[in-house]
């Protein structure tokens, strides 16, 4: 391995040696080298994209980012720095894109370049890849990483060699250079070790209690004091996003139409210079939000005094202060991933004259992406992230402290177009003792039942011996493997040496081509049942967008000053509305969905229909372009369904709501969830006002939420499609489904009764097969379940029950005129003595052995054999009939 650490000036030579020398190359750098833009540039000068260049195979140049707004963005970029027109330097997102024949460098995400290898395994068409801000680690990332390091020698072999660059500013080298089985020759590292611009960070004396409240209290500390330059705040989701916001507009109101922008420019400016010429320090661990005397940005830092308590007010004692001075213009705007992409944008422009930007961003703006003017960065050190149980599936949004990594990440914003400051919201002794060095790879911690999916359909029969980055936890194999079993996509086969091996059915390869999740594909392929699937599509397109609905559609004022049940109950009526009534409703939220993704279309998709309804537009948008997506995908995989998207769907019929309950069960067997008898409610510690549920996945008691439209219904069985935990365990996207219909759709699950006397077998000759009554239980919590008329169990029996459903004449009426001549009873063949007799032993045998227990092997074995059961019959009719048994034979 060899580790280059360079000075800037001599980076773009030793890069480009490297690369034309080594088939994979990492490149690693502080914040803010640059190295994402330039490098597609050196390449392109150097003839890998679109130009020849002796020793050279030119191709595309394919460059990989984790987040579709910074694929766009990038390539945008690249293109103005280079003066090349979007033809050439293009984008490729999952809804999107403006690739064409001419271009040479492509900026995409990691799942559309993963397609792109289901469809040419070796990237024929590329030159170089470059994988982008690689310790963001995605699964998408790390099965990419997998999958070139074994391209990259196969096209070496061919002679067509691919060129493999990963660049990360904070990337956990180990895994990379010290895993033998993803690269047995480790790769050349380019570390790069300089900034653009400077960034100095301040650390917090002591770490506040509450954030958010320190964010705000920093933020107008920076905008009275220090010198222009924008401000980058890092808090953890939406909520606080907007909370922070509406604070700092109501201590910092926009003044336009009052004063002019001429006069705030001058007031701006004046400003600048009495910075200059005052210079004090300040303790900010004791600050108000009154105006102070300007400081230098040094002076905001807080030091390392152990002893000195931190302030940390609450909101009320802070709006006593609102009063204050608010002649101090800022332009506040959040970024989150959730936000309109028409308002993501903003942050990109430039302020209104004479005011400071100051963006509220979640971790979405922590790589990739570099807002303009930035020069201060505030950073709570926290991340919201949605932690899995990688056995029980159940999910749960946790605040945590963010990584060393990502915290430098954070602060290199700040010095991305200018010298800046980093302000962190926490000391250096909590940054040192409880920070983690890096962030997990996503692929620990989530499941990982949509890459097995996608691996095995790709021939990657052993995932244990995929070539991971970061292998996931072995635990969460066998559950997304058992899974897999479950829903069809998967079966098991015994391989030479005894061992079992799990491969992909047809069924699978049919689920792997839908770009969702396994129990989102299994609907799509049972939808098409009485005209269903136009509605399936349309489901599945919503359930997999997430946060389809706003929290309220009030202003945001009015939400602000409701209490939690007044916003529960008002989200509950809002739901209810789009429910319906009678069976409709039964499909609770699923039908919520339906109706609102059918009449947003139907009004056009407009914006302002989305902000009435408390629907997010930017969510309906993206359901828009995954419903065409899903159409096109169905109409590839069957040719003769002439799909198309009716932007008129009408609400289903109440048979049709039925049919659809039933397809979300069989996708969804193992998220079945029984409401808890109200005889051992007290027994279980639960309020009777407060019904819970068990489910098969946890042992602990869940709840509907009060905002889901069954909320006051509370059916006996409802199927959910996700587990989270807030103040409790609470299921989201609800429906009712019926007890009987889980022996008939889920039997994997079901543990049954040998078939019951009462009522006896019989034979159905619309389906031409043994029926029997069996009682079962459902799951491991063995709920037991009513009788089923159901396909009598594999055995000896079954053969048994046919014979003699053969001989009455059931199977084959044209036997039923000898039903009176035979010479014994065809109830004989299921007596205990039955083999007393030779002609059950005859008849039997002759059944066991070609495996006939049902109408349809019959017909295929008298079609290859006319003759067959001739023999086995003629024993039980008397002599005088065999003449006439002979010339009908076979009796179809």
């Amino acid at each position: 391995m060899v580790r280059l650490q360079l000075p800037i000036v001599a980076e773009e030579q030793a890069i480009m040696e490297a690369i034309y020398y080594n088939s994979v190359v990492i490149i690693c750098g502080e914040t803010g080298s640059g190295k994402t833009t330039q490098v597609p540039q050196f390449l392109y000068e150097a003839g890998y994209g679109s130009k020849e260049s002796p020793g050279v195979r030119a191709g595309v140049i394919g460059v990989t980012e984790p987040r579709r707004v910074a694929a766009v963005s990038m390539s945008k970029r690249v293109a103005q720095e280079m003066a090349l027109p979007t033809s050439v330097v293009s984008y490729q997102i999952r809804y999107e894109g403006n690739v064409t024949e001419k271009t040479a460098i492509k900026f995409m995400t990691d799942g559309v370049l993963l397609r792109e290898v289901e469809q040419d395994f070796l990237l024929s068409k590329y030159s170089v890849i470059i994988i982008d801000e690689a310790h963001e680690r995605s699964v998408f990332t790390d099965i990419m990483i997998g999958l070139l390091s074994r391209i990259v020698p196969l096209r070496e072999k061919k002679e067509m060699p691919l060129k493999l660059v990963i660049m990360s500013a904070t990337l956990k080298i180990d895994e990379f250079t010290e895993n033998k089985l993803l690269f047995p020759t480790a790769p050349v590292v380019i570390n790069v070790e300089s900034r653009q611009y400077s960034v100095t960070v301040h650390f917090n004396r002591r770490t506040p209690n509450d954030y958010v409240n320190e964010s705000f209290r920093k933020v107008c500390k920076i905008h009275r004091t220090l010198p222009a330059g924008g401000i980058l705040v890092f808090v953890t989701g939406q909520r606080e996003v907007e909370h922070l916001c509406r604070k700092l507009r109501r201590q910092f109101p926009s003044k336009f139409g009052q004063t002019s922008a001429t006069a705030i420019s001058r007031k701006m400016k004046h400003k600048k210079r009495h910075v200059k010429r005052s210079i004090v320090k300040v303790n900010l661990d004791d600050y108000s939000t009154e105006p102070t005397i300007p400081l230098r940005p040094d002076s905001l830092d807080d030091g390392e005094i152990a002893d000195v308590e931190c302030s940390s007010e609450s909101e009320e004692s802070d709006n006593g202060l609102l009063e204050g001075d608010g002649d101090l213009p800022l332009h506040v705007l959040p970024l989150y991933s959730l936000l309109p992409s028409d308002k993501q944008a903003k942050v990109f422009k430039v302020p209104p004259t004479g005011y400071r930007l100051c963006v509220i961003a979640t971790n979405v703006a922590e790589t990739s992406i570099t807002i303009p003017h930035v020069k201060y960065v505030v950073d709570s050190g926290m991340v919201k992230q949605k932690v899995y149980d990688n056995v029980t599936g159940i999910s749960t949004f946790r605040v945590t402290w963010t990584s060393k990594a990502s915290a430098n990440q954070r602060a290199g914003r700040a010095g991305r177009t200018d010298a800046g400051h980093c302000y962190r919201l926490f000391s250096s002794s909590v940054f040192q003792h409880h920070f983690p060095e890096f962030a997990r790879a996503e692929i620990s911690g989530r499941p990982v039942d949509d890459l097995i999916l996608q691996m095995k359909s790709m021939g990657i029969t052993v995932v244990e011996n995929f070539p991971f980055p970061t292998p996931p936890k072995d635990e969460a194999i066998k559950a997304a493997e058992q899974l897999l079993v479950n829903l069809g996509a998967l079966k098991e086969e015994k391989t030479s040496s005894g061992s079992v091996q799990r491969i992909v059915t047809s069924l699978g390869l049919v689920m792997a081509k839908f770009p969702v999740s396994p129990r989102c594909a299994k609907m799509l392929t049972l939808g098409h049942q009485n005209g269903c699937l136009p509605y399936i599509i349309a489901l599945v397109a919503a359930l997999s967008v997430k946060e389809l609905f706003m929290d309220s559609n009030l202003p945001t004022s009015t939400s602000a000053d409701m209490s939690e049940e007044q916003h529960q109950e008002r989200q509950y009526s809002l739901r209810k509305r789009w429910a319906g009534q009678g069976g409709a409703e039964l499909l609770g939220d699923l039908m919520v969905l339906l109706r609102a993704v059918g009449a947003c279309e139907y009004s056009g998709n407009s914006e302002k229909f989305c902000s009435e309804n408390g629907i997010r537009y930017k969510a309906m948008s993206e359901v828009r372009r995954l419903r065409l997506q899903l159409t096109n995908a169905v109409n590839g995989v069957v040719e003769s369904s002439f799909l198309c998207v009716n932007p008129k769907m009408v609400p289903p019929s109440l048979e049709q709501a039925r049919i659809l309950r039933q397809i979300v069960l069989a996708g969804c067997s193992d998220h079945v969830a029984r409401r808890i008898p109200v005889d051992t409610v007290n027994e279980r510690g639960i309020k009777k006002a407060q019904i819970g549920y068990e489910c098969l996945l946890t042992d602990d008691v869940v709840f509907i939420h009060p905002t889901t439209v069954l909320f006051r219904l509370k059916p006996d069985f409802v199927v959910f499609q996700e587990l989270f935990e807030t103040s409790k365990l609470y299921m989201r996207n609800l429906c009712a489904v019926e007890p009987d219909w889980l022996s008939v759709l889920s039997p994997h699950l079901c543990s049954y009764s040998k078939p019951l006397e009462q009522p006896p077998p019989d034979y159905d000759t619309q389906t031409g097969t043994v029926k029997c009554y069996m009682t079962s239980t459902f799951g491991k919590r063995c709920w037991c379940l009513s009788a089923q008329r159901l396909d009598f169990p594999e055995g000896l029996d079954k053969f048994k029950w046919f014979a003699r459903f053969l001989l009455e004449g059931k199977v084959l009426p044209k036997l039923s005129k000898f039903v009176p001549l035979l010479l014994s009873k065809p109830s004989t063949m299921i007596k205990t003595w039955s083999k007393l007799h030779k002609r059950t032993e005859t008849l039997l045998v002759a059944l066991v052995q070609r495996n006939v227990n049902c109408y349809k092997q019959l017909k295929l074995e008298l079609e290859s054999n006319e003759e067959y059961l001739l023999t086995e019959y003629l024993v039980w009719v008397p002599k005088d009939t065999h003449s006439e048994v002979r010339h009908m034979w076979p009796p179809m």
